[in-house]
């Protein structure tokens, strides 16, 4: 199938050149681009894109409100945050908003259509090296409020789920958490939606989050 994708940024340059770079990809096409966040939302409700790239930095409704209100519109499209600088409190906000994840506005057009594929599988766009550090800075910032509560919001997982979310935390995919725990994918994919359900967690990244955020992870 192939994914659609909707990109919204206010520069016409960045619009553009990411239209081509993906137009030119067999598996995506770009159905509509966006100017600022309010029209990001409008357009996303119009054309059903499996994916939205999203520019944080925006006029009207910048790019973490536009995300929370496409999440929680409950629709089927994912949202990856585009950013100039890799450690970027507003992508942090934006990934507890519910974006699957972010990419740097310089990257390649393979890495470009990779983490478009990555996020419309249903996988989150965890780079361990980035977003770790990125989590632990912002994490402990003392004017954000917790998506994590207590531990009791945690203490219904099992064992293994409770061991399945600290290696989503550390980026890990499903593939290489079952051969981490040498069980089946299969059996890793049961997991993870559990957890996501048990901790009322919307998709793997706000999961990664809430691992950190419940300290249930030492940043590293």
């Amino acid at each position: 199938m192939t994914i659609r994708v909707l990109i919204a940024d206010d520069q016409m340059m960045v619009r553009e050149g990411f239209s081509v770079l993906l137009n030119a990809m067999p598996d995506i096409e770009v159905v509509g681009e966006a100017v600022n966040g309010r029209e990001a939302v409008e357009r996303v409700r119009e054309l059903s894109p499996d994916v939205v790239l999203m520019d944080i930095r925006m006029p009207e409704l910048n790019g973490i409100e536009a995300t929370r209100e496409i999440v929680a519109a409950d629709g089927a499209a994912k949202v990856l945050v585009l950013t100039t600088f890799d450690l970027d409190e507003y992508v942090y906000q934006a990934l507890r908003a519910g974006a699957s994840g972010f990419l740097l506005k310089d990257a390649s057009a393979r890495q470009l259509a990779d983490g478009v594929r990555v996020v419309a599988s249903g996988e989150a766009l965890l780079a361990p090296s980035v977003t770790r550090r990125l989590i632990t800075e912002f994490s402990k910032l003392a004017d954000v409020p917790r998506l994590a509560p207590a531990q009791a919001s945690y203490g219904d997982l099992t064992e293994r789920e409770t061991e399945v979310l600290v290696l989503i935390a550390h980026g890990l995919s499903n593939v290489e958490i079952a051969g981490r725990l040498v069980v089946a994918e299969s059996t890793i994919k049961t997991h993870v939606s559990r957890i996501l359900v048990k901790l009322g967690l919307r998709d793997r990244t706000q999961a990664a989050v809430f691992a950190y955020e419940a300290r249930l992870v030492t940043p590293g």
